[in-house]
């Protein structure tokens, strides 16, 4: 591969990490209920907004997931395997193009949940501000993956370990279910 290869790859994974962030976080804060107040929330509001609302009116959301949104993502996640594909000089087939799309998402909403949960843990061995509007979304977001976890496991001489065991059924997750279907992918 030439460095332009290189240096192509690299700008479509920042640009397409950083689509596929927008989206996913918008579809997680909406699905959690997130403050809509929050100005995080209504950055990620007004830059989705023009792209998803006309799609809403197609596709409603169910109960609190946006549907509208998850279609946008997984678009973004295949758009991504396509352009990594074509700047390697071999691009996918339709159906290994959709499996692969579907493995990228996932394993970005896996990866993005591994780092907030690092994120949350190192925050709480510093005195973070909870006026920052990052920390109640933050909070917000790791709970529905860390509840489970902190009921089963208590706290050991007021350390919180289910981070830890999260983050680590998160890798089990990529290693189980996101490996197999790119492999299927690229069988494809």
């Amino acid at each position: 591969m030439s460095y332009f290869q290189n240096a192509g790859m690299l700008i479509v994974q920042v640009l397409f990490g950083i689509l596929l962030a927008v989206v996913v976080l918008r579809v997680l804060l909406q699905l959690v209920r997130a403050n809509f107040y929050n100005p995080i929330c209504q950055g990620l509001y007004k830059a989705t907004n023009p792209v998803l609302m006309p799609l809403q009116k197609a596709i409603p959301s169910w109960r609190n997931l946006n549907l509208a949104g998850v279609l946008i993502a997984y678009v973004v996640a295949i758009v991504w395997i396509v352009a990594l594909h074509a700047l390697a000089g071999a691009a996918p087939g339709f159906f290994a193009a959709l499996v692969l799309g579907f493995a990228k998402l996932v394993d970005f909403i896996l990866t993005l949940f591994i780092w907030l949960i690092v994120i949350r843990a190192l925050l709480s061995f510093l005195s973070a501000d909870y006026d920052n509007p990052i920390v109640p979304l933050l909070v917000k977001l790791t709970d529905p993956v860390l509840q489970p976890f902190q009921r089963v496991i208590p706290p050991l001489g007021g350390f919180d370990l289910s981070p830890l065991v999260a983050i680590l059924a998160l890798y089990l997750a990529q290693a189980l279910l996101v490996a197999p279907l790119y492999d299927l992918g690229k069988a494809l």
